[in-house]
């Protein structure tokens, strides 16, 4: 690795990671049903992916192949965004990110009890720090919470579990099917997973329609700048960086829209809510690592 191309892919990660940010408030800011801009992503996702492959043919390598596969991770895919999207909804898009990201132990929960690997005293002091932090956070006044919001709790803990279940069933078919480039099987899974969440979308009686300009360009760059642009610059920088640093700078991600949430939403943490915040990304973190090593040995 020369030194020249460290500091490129750190840009690259952090790049992506703010894009990445803004997901949970582009979906809040648009003005339709958490499922029609669920669609939407997809719609303008397939949009932008499909220019991308048309002008790289290298790109489309194995567009055709494996689509039984890609309709399966489309479906745990729609169900983290239809979960996600709830989330946000009743508890804002900060807390609602901050949850996602614990599909780093959910990941490796399904890794222990279905396929029998170990962890090591990293992830376990990870899981106590953030299952500490999600105490601070939620569990100290859960019982006078509104229902709504501790159903939004709820959501965001399954967001991570079909979160983690997605990627884990991407990097299964990938490895199953490496000759299939990232960019063709994301393309395939998005518009499975748009065409999932439209009829979704269609059976719970949501409008299809877009009512004004800030909802369109909220869902464009849900969809363009987000769903796609954010990965791709995360997924190019990443193989020419330390897991430890990769892990680091994903945290820009919740980090940031926690932030975004403050400055547009008017979220408000208190101080033992911000400690609960500072406990979880650092669970998060150990647990990435110890994923990472794993994946590793």
């Amino acid at each position: 690795m020369s030194l020249p191309e460290t500091p490129r892919a750190a840009g690259l990660v952090t790049a992506g990671a703010v894009l990445i940010s803004f997901a949970a408030i582009f979906a809040r800011l648009a003005d339709v049903a958490p499922t029609t801009s669920g669609f939407y992503r997809m719609v303008f996702g397939t949009m932008a992916l499909g220019g991308l492959l048309l002008f790289n043919r290298e790109m489309r390598q194995g567009w055709n192949r494996n689509w039984a596969g890609s309709l399966l991770i489309a479906g745990l895919f729609a169900a983290d965004i239809w979960f996600w999207h709830r989330s946000i909804e009743y508890i804002g898009p900060g807390l609602a990110t901050l949850l996602a990201n614990f599909q780093v132990f959910m990941l490796t929960l399904v890794g222990v009890f279905w396929m029998r690997e170990k962890v090591g005293w990293r992830f376990a002091g990870g899981l106590g720090l953030a299952m500490t932090g999600l105490w601070l956070l939620f569990g100290r006044e859960w019982a006078v919470l509104s229902p709504e919001y501790r159903l939004g709790v709820i959501l965001g803990l399954l967001t991570a579990l079909a979160y983690g279940l997605y990627i884990l069933s991407l990097r299964g078919f990938q490895i199953r099917h490496s000759g299939i480039r990232p960019e063709a099987r994301l393309l395939q899974v998005t518009l499975c997973c748009g065409v999932i969440l439209g009829a979704v979308n269609l059976a719970e009686g949501n409008s299809f329609a877009i009512p004004d300009l800030g909802t369109l360009a909220s869902l464009v760059a849900l969809g363009v700048l987000c769903q796609v642009f954010g990965w791709l610059l995360i997924t190019r920088g990443m193989p020419a960086l330390p897991a430890s640093l990769v892990g680091l700078l994903l945290l820009i991600q919740p980090s940031s829209s926690i932030v975004w949430d403050m400055i547009l939403f008017g979220l408000r943490l208190h101080l033992l809510e911000i400690l609960g915040v500072a406990l979880a990304l650092t669970g998060i973190y150990l647990g990435f690592r110890a994923a990472a090593r794993a994946r590793v040995t």
